[in-house]
């Protein structure tokens, strides 16, 4: 850790606690969902995740950013989350990739911060009482203040942040993952043989698109609100879901799109907020969770396979509310939340996590596969 220095910053949470520490990104003063990150790795990803968006993140690993940051680990243009806590940082990275310090870009980008906390300390009071709204200032010192400013702080359930996020325009994406970071046999294609996928942009991550690309898809990332025969005119052999942040049953727009998709029978695949929408426009109904899964190492599996998996999210699907032509592929094995369901007659299916995992395990990765030979099976029945 550098000496410690910055100027002072305050922490204050909904209920009243609050940790005084430095600052170390952009000054002022910023409200959102206080959550946190178990992930030893990764800090540069999490920064820039759109389902981020809305919340202030606390990483619980001790030392944040060694390696700096570089332009290959972006999942988006620009950091999503609202604030960062940390317990150590340090100005002088030490990578080969590195071309920025982590308080250099956060402050570029306007991002509050501070650290010289007990993060340790706040993840047990998350744990044990959920996660809350919470706001960080540079401006103001004064915990009454702050905590008269927090009030007018939205609550996350019933929030629809996917609105403020989603594409404004459709675009394609042709990059694939780097090959210095591939793990798979090559899968390049002929243009005549590429699948054709719409995404349907939530808060998509980059390297989910870089998967697909890998896999032999045509990318087409389309905005929220496009409608269903905007979809249909291109022709897709399949439709992602992307992940997305805030409460999935206010994306009432998506949920009723997707509800169109359905009855067209094109295989469907979605990830996280993708989950979700698809679980929600087939029935079912979800909750939020009282710290939700953030991490690297989240065990997810059924009948004896476990998966180790990269997760970000705050809800969850119910089991109760699932009818009976949708079954359950995994569970999460730490709390026994639904982690992956499909349907038994029709080509969807979904899961709770990130099986692009960037970073992360690579243990999922066999669901872009599985997506893959649904979409051949399409394509053929459509070609009959």
């Amino acid at each position: 850790m550098d000496i410690m220095k910055g100027e002072p910053a305050l922490l204050v949470l909904a209920d009243g606690t609050f940790f005084e520490g430095l600052s170390f990104g952009a000054k002022g003063t910023v409200m959102g969902e206080v959550v946190f990150n178990t992930g030893m790795t990764g800090y540069q990803e999490v920064l820039t995740d759109p389902s981020y968006y809305g919340q202030i993140v606390n990483f619980t690993f001790p030392e944040l950013g060694n390696t700096g940051i570089n332009y290959d680990d972006l999942e988006s243009d620009k950091p999503y989350v609202f604030g960062v806590i940390a317990k150590d940082i340090t100005y002088c990275p030490s990578n080969w990739r590195s071309i920025e310090s982590l308080p250099d870009y956060l402050v570029r980008h306007g991002i509050v911060s501070i650290y010289g906390i007990d993060t340790r300390q706040l993840t047990r009071k998350i744990r044990s009482m959920g996660a809350m709204n919470g706001i960080i200032s540079t401006e103001v010192l004064d915990k009454e203040v702050l905590i008269s400013k927090l009030q007018s702080a939205p609550s996350m359930e019933g929030l629809n942040l996917v609105e403020k996020i989603s594409t404004s325009t459709i675009y394609h994406w042709s990059i694939p993952t780097d090959k210095k970071w591939e793990f798979i046999a090559d899968k390049s294609k002929s243009i005549e043989d590429l699948l054709t996928v719409i995404v349907v942009d939530f808060g998509v991550k980059r390297n989910i698109l870089k998967r697909l690309v890998s896999h032999g898809c045509k990318v087409i990332v389309v905005p929220l609100d496009t409608s269903f025969n905007d979809i249909l005119s291109y022709n897709p052999d399949g439709i992602f879901l992307s992940n997305g942040p805030g409460d999935p049953a206010s994306v009432t727009e998506g949920i009723d799109l997707v509800k169109l998709l359905i009855k067209a029978e094109i295989p469907i695949f979605g990830i996280c907020m993708g989950h979700q929408i698809l679980s929600l426009a087939l029935g079912g109904n979800t909750f939020k969770l009282r710290f939700g899964h953030r991490g690297l190492n989240q065990p997810c599996g059924l009948n004896e396979k476990v998966e180790i998996t990269s997760q970000n999210h705050g809800f969850a699907v119910s089991r109760e509310s699932l009818n009976k032509d949708i079954e359950i592929s995994h569970f999460n094995l730490n709390d026994d939340t639904i982690a992956g369901i499909y349907h038994k007659k029709l080509p969807f299916f979904s899961v709770q996590y990130h099986p692009e995992a960037s970073p992360g395990p690579h243990d999922a990765d066999y669901l872009f596969t599985k997506f893959i030979k649904l979409m051949k099976q399409y394509r053929a029945k459509s070609n009959e």
